[in-house]
């Protein structure tokens, strides 16, 4: 990396420097001439100083050394005891990094009683599994959380750090990669590794037009978090052999600055990440009879319903029932889009599903890119066929 310097011991205040800069990057500050963020290092300013008081220097890039990183590390969320099964799908994706570069499958859990969920992570992939527990960390206070994590981070130096997507992990994650100074991809759709144990990160960029492959070359840990169900666990391993080791706590780390004064459980709401059937209505039948057609069809299917953008934001059903970047993300036995076009964002959140069936009047619109089957023509004249069908008996759930 380049900058512009100044020697101040022979600089005369001529500024002609000032003059020739055509960023305005150049300014006399209480008898000093200093470059402030204007600065493109252009180094027009080196050739036009008098007194060669200013030059242009290469700064030597930090970079950590990668061979002192070993490991694949999963930060495992719970909630009241409970682990969420994003954990259990990012341990299947670090065993598969993992083999890749001859790394250990390494999961950390934090709570008051983590050690049930400790050995179920033993038998989804986990080699060892590093535990903070104690009773202050009952509840989640993101504070107290992100510490200890970033200590235990410190100490275990793994090369890669994968963390669910979740309320949780999205106030997680950037307050530890800030705390240990590396880099963080979120919401990644995607996750690779190079022989080097460079991560790659693929997630959609500039508004989601295009997927970016994002790599942390220079710092360790490389941090990134994925959403629930992005990726698949594996099978369950019956006699896991990993082992389970208590990290302690400094009880100075458990001083938060957050007061929690009550506890409000969320009631449960409806929504389409569990379903196995999802149809999925999107703009080209986003009238009151492609509706109709749509729920009718969900329910000889025994299915769920889920939207597109666009129509969530006219207000016909909640952003719970939203399938894409903005929405949720779904791993369904069989999806049906109707009228759906498929723009990056949406084909981000459903191109994992088993069986993806897509209707559309366009046979090139990116739907069919990632559909299993295309039915090309007119919902409104298909659909009806595919109800009476059903009706008929032609096809049982």
């Amino acid at each position: 990396m380049s900058k512009i310097v100044i020697n101040h011991d022979i600089c005369t205040l001529c500024e002609v420097c000032i003059q020739s800069c055509p960023f305005n990057a150049m300014e006399n500050l209480n008898g000093k001439i200093e470059i402030n963020s204007n600065c493109k290092v252009c180094s027009i300013c080196v050739k036009n100083c008098p007194e060669v008081a200013i030059s242009k220097v290469e700064e030597a890039l930090f970079s950590v050394d990668k061979s002192l990183y070993k490991g694949v590390l999963v930060i495992g969320e719970m909630r009241q005891n409970e682990l969420h099964p994003v954990t259990l799908e990012l341990l299947g994706k670090a065993k598969e990094l993992a083999k890749k570069i001859n790394h250990p499958v390494l999961c950390l859990l934090y709570g008051e009683n983590p050690f049930d969920a400790a050995h179920l992570c033993l038998s989804y992939g986990a080699d060892s599994v590093y535990l903070l527990t104690h009773r202050e960390l009952k509840f989640f206070r993101s504070d107290i959380s992100a510490t200890l994590i970033s200590e235990a981070l410190s100490n275990l130096k793994p090369s890669v750090v994968l963390i669910g997507a979740t309320s949780i992990g999205r106030s997680l994650a950037p307050r530890i990669a800030a705390t240990l100074k590396t880099g963080l991809t979120a919401d990644c759709t995607h996750l690779d590794i190079k022989a080097d144990t460079d991560l790659i990160q693929r997630r959609p960029a500039f508004g989601g037009n295009i997927m970016a492959d994002i790599l942390t070359t220079r710092h360790r840990p490389q941090m990134a978090s994925v959403r629930y169900k992005v990726f698949n666990p594996i099978s369950e391993i019956k006699h896991p052999k990993g082992t389970i080791k208590n990290l302690p706590i400094s009880t100075a780390h458990l001083l938060s600055s957050i007061n929690l004064l009550q506890i409000h459980h969320q009631s449960i709401t409806d929504s389409i990440t569990e379903a196995k059937r999802i149809i999925v209505a999107g703009v080209g039948v986003s009238d009151s009879e492609g509706l109709k057609l749509i729920h009718e069809l969900a329910d000889l299917l025994q299915a769920s319903v889920a939207y597109t953008r666009p129509l969530i934001e006219k207000g016909l059903a909640s952003y719970t029932h939203q399938i894409g970047l903005s929405g949720r993300t779904v791993q369904p036995e069989l999806l049906i889009t109707v009228g759906v076009s498929g723009s990056i964002q949406f084909i981000a959140g459903m191109e994992h599903s088993e069986h993806i069936i897509a209707i559309n009047t366009d046979p090139n619109a990116d739907i069919m890119k990632v559909a299993h089957m295309g039915v090309v023509g007119n919902a409104y004249d298909i659909l009806p066929q595919w109800i009476d069908a059903l009706k008929e008996g032609a096809y049982r759930v």
